[in-house]
């Protein structure tokens, strides 16, 4: 049994009653990533099985967003602004960033539950209790992933998480080679336009923010280290973002996100090769950052570095920082706001998460030449 793009386009239609699904640029990715899994990510039968559904699902809203947009075209007019994208190698201290940025009543974030479900339900309302319920199971079953996953990367269902599950629905995400052994999609991700994806994430802003009209006045702060691959994109779709960059030593970042890698993907593959994954992902960070370095370059002045160590050890003072950095003016509102999210997280964290290079057919030595030319620059 192998996935099929035709099989997959009609089944979301039959379980939607819906056949439209815009523009078809997002056929290629979809047939890039489908090509991927059946020739290179050994799926089992059971990962089989969970990724046809999740591809059906995927399919199934960009129908819905097609169909919403069509009944309420006053969500295109909508204006969304997004004060930053804060990316940066994986491990890199973004998530705690992200999440205490997010608690600011100046802003507003993407949460987890809205992201995993972001159009109502046929007769739902605006409490979202059925998306809300769904996504706490989606929490659950989580929590049940192998290699303690919760101690790598906590999911909160009603807290802030990356946007780049809303790009998932568009094909061209870095997801997919996150969960899957699909470096040829990888390969095609790293050189393709993503243009298209973006414009379809502003879709997807609007959409939220017109089911919560309170948003208008409050710019996005977004996370993804995805967004490295594409930051001319980013910096040209959203004409005031700012990127927030994470720095940290790859000799932690790179084989701790690996590890993170395994412990996803072990649950679609049972030939999971972790010296695989710790060189590929090696390959390509590296890759990316001296991309990245070029678009940068060009406009320095949407740029805004964090410290990890700064992150860790003077949390507060960094958000105020950033804050300032995008016009806004932290005040005693945002103070409080950020302590009760740092007492919320001691709570919510579950471990350590252990790993070392070696685990990945990586060393010490390797991943500090290897990305020298990062670590000058801004360690």
């Amino acid at each position: 049994m192998t996935l099929d793009v035709d099989d997959l386009l009609g089944k979301a239609a039959a379980k939607t009653g819906l056949t439209e699904f815009g523009d078809d640029w997002f056929r290629e990715p979809l047939e890039v990533l489908v090509a991927s899994l059946n020739t290179e990510a050994d799926l089992s039968a059971f990962g089989l099985e969970l990724t046809r559904r999740r591809l059906i699902a995927l399919l199934e809203n960009r129908l819905r967003l097609r169909a919403l947009q069509r009944e309420h075209p006053e969500m295109l007019d909508l204006d969304v602004r997004v004060a930053a994208e804060i990316c940066g190698l994986p491990r890199t201290g973004s998530t705690l960033l992200h999440r205490l940025l997010a608690s600011s009543p100046q802003v507003t974030s993407t949460l987890s539950w809205e992201v995993a479900y972001p159009i109502p339900f046929p007769g739902e309302g605006q409490d979202a209790a059925e998306r809300k319920r769904r996504a706490q199971e989606r929490m659950r079953m989580l929590s049940g992933l192998p290699a303690d996953f919760g101690d790598i990367h906590t999911v909160v269902w009603d807290g802030p998480e990356e946007d780049v599950i809303l790009l998932d629905r568009t094909f061209v995400s870095m997801s997919f080679d996150t969960f899957y052994w699909v470096p040829g999609y990888g390969d095609w991700l790293r050189a393709a336009d993503q243009s298209k994806a973006y414009n379809e994430l502003r879709q997807w802003l609007q959409v939220l923010q017109w089911q919560d009209p309170s948003r208008a006045n409050r710019p996005w702060v977004l996370k993804s280290p995805h967004h490295l691959t594409a930051a001319d994109t980013v910096l040209d779709t959203f004409g005031d973002c700012k990127i927030v960059m994470t720095h940290r030593s790859p000799v932690n970042a790179v084989p701790s996100f690996a590890s993170m890698v395994r412990a996803m993907s072990s649950q679609y593959s049972e030939s999971i090769d972790p010296v695989q994954i710790g060189q590929y992902w090696s390959r390509r960070f590296a890759a990316t950052l001296r991309g990245f370095g070029a678009a940068r370059a060009a406009r320095p002045e949407r740029f805004v570095d964090v410290q990890f160590a700064d992150t860790v050890s003077s949390p507060i003072a960094v958000a105020r920082r950033v804050l300032g950095e995008l016009g806004l003016h932290p005040d005693a509102a945002d103070d409080a706001a950020f302590e009760a999210y740092l007492e919320r997280n001691r709570a919510e964290r579950h471990g350590s998460h252990s790993y070392a290079p070696q685990d990945f057919g990586l060393s010490e030595e390797q991943l500090t030449r290897d990305f020298a030319f990062y670590t000058e620059a801004y360690l």
